[in-house]
């Protein structure tokens, strides 16, 4: 089962970005980025919409309750 952690991983590596870099875009520290990708913390709801629309991703995607990354706009 994939979980938050894993695809937060995922979508910062695939966009190239490290820990540091993303946090600066998020505007939190990379301490944080680390505690989300390893399990450790989970962020709060507005944060996790703002890293769901900075991959632009929908939020079930980032869950990992889908494997359909599109946000449904319907």
């Amino acid at each position: 089962m994939v979980f938050f952690a894993d695809r937060m991983y995922e979508l910062r590596n695939e966009k190239g970005y490290t820990r540091e870099e993303l946090a600066s875009q998020l505007g939190c520290l990379p301490k944080m980025i680390q505690d989300y990708e390893e399990g450790k913390l989970y962020p709060h709801a507005i944060t996790m919409v703002d890293i769901a629309d900075f991959f632009n991703v929908s939020l079930d995607y980032l869950m990992g309750r889908t494997e359909c990354r599109e946000i449904n706009k319907g």
